[in-house]
């Protein structure tokens, strides 16, 4: 019989979970995928269980009060949305996601809709399919070269920061609004950090990267837009919901900015009757700025991990609540470095 009960709902893209076994295999766990069709069938099945893997289901107010030994909730993704992660804090439970494992990823598509999106990329792909061929010059005219530009990111976390690295080499000017992260951390990566007021009038290029949470849902709106210069463009590959939508929408309507490079919105997949679809000055990416070979193993490695290490009694490595951890039995740990093992 295993030691712990590890429960997730049953996905059919996710047949076994061979990844996640290679840390809870030696602790003597076992993932039990249970096929709920009801949120009621899934408390039935995981309210005795260990851990939850959340993955195919929100696991809601109502799931969480109903576990009953429940140490850890744990994501494969950076967002933690599909938890209520209020009701998991006030039960002392802390829920894991994985910040870190496709951060270059994210960097890279970044910086590719600022790239395609500043130098019209798809008019100019629309026009040579159109036998325009002629025309395409003429889109450029006006557009200065991106030498000397300013580009402001609205928060400063793992990807802003690994997109300033990229986005240095195009000699371009940064800035950084983020009231959470100290001055000299921003200024570390060449980029001044400023308010969000003057980011929005200054900047040639906004690229969003606030993570999705109720203190910034919206955070973005039309007084901000309409702070931002009219041959702005603006990057979103962060989480739509941190921008009103509707907002973005007369912006590029009326002419406050001059285009978006969207790999997330605020409904997703968006409405087939969104104006955003009929715009020639968005490009959009369907919410893949993460997606690589290696995105799926090991975000789901690292659920295995982060639960093992719970399970045994450790402090997970990157905590949504961290303030819960404090209130559990857990005890913190340092990995051993190569030079000083647990014998030096």
């Amino acid at each position: 019989m295993a030691r712990y009960k590890v429960v997730t709902q049953k996905r059919s893209d996710i047949p076994s979970h061979e990844f996640e076994m290679e840390s809870l295999a030696p602790i003597g766990a076992e993932i039990i995928a249970v096929s709920a069709t009801s949120e009621g069938e899934f408390i039935e099945a995981a309210k005795d269980a260990d851990a939850i893997i959340a993955s195919g289901r929100r696991i809601t107010e109502a799931i969480i009060d109903s576990l009953e030994n429940c140490k850890i909730i744990a994501l494969g993704s950076v967002g933690a949305d599909s938890v209520d992660v209020d009701a998991a804090t006030r039960r002392n439970i802390p829920v894991t996601n994985t910040p870190d494992v496709f951060i270059e990823e994210v960097a890279d598509h970044t910086l590719m809709l600022m790239l395609a999106t500043f130098r019209r990329l798809t008019i100019l792909d629309k026009l040579v399919r159109e036998n325009r061929w002629s025309e395409g010059r003429p889109v450029l005219a006006d557009i200065p070269r991106l030498l000397g530009q300013t580009l402001g990111f609205v928060s400063f976390g793992h990807v802003a920061r690994a997109t300033a690295l990229r986005a240095k080499a195009f000699g371009v000017r940064m800035l950084a609004y983020d009231p959470y992260i100290e001055e000299v951390l921003i200024t570390e990566y060449g980029v001044e950090p400023v308010g969000l007021t003057e980011l929005l009038q200054r900047s040639d290029i906004v690229s969003m990267h606030a993570p999705s949470t109720q203190e910034v849902h919206h955070m973005l709106r039309e007084e901000h837009f309409r702070l931002m210069k009219p041959t702005a463009l603006f990057i979103n590959t962060g989480r739509g919901p941190t921008v009103d939508e509707s907002a973005l929408i007369e912006a590029l309507q009326q002419g406050w900015i001059a285009g978006a490079g969207l790999d997330v919105l605020e409904k997703e997949p968006p409405d087939p009757e969104s104006p955003l679809l009929t715009m020639e000055n968005v490009i959009f990416t369907p919410h893949v700025a993460s997606a690589s070979a290696r995105m799926r193993p090991e975000s789901r490695r690292r659920v295995g991990q982060e639960i093992a290490l719970v399970l045994s009694g450790r402090w997970p490595r990157t905590c949504v609540n961290p303030s819960v951890l404090e209130k559990t039995t857990l005890t913190r740990w340092q990995p051993y470095s190569m030079s000083r093992g647990p014998g030096s």
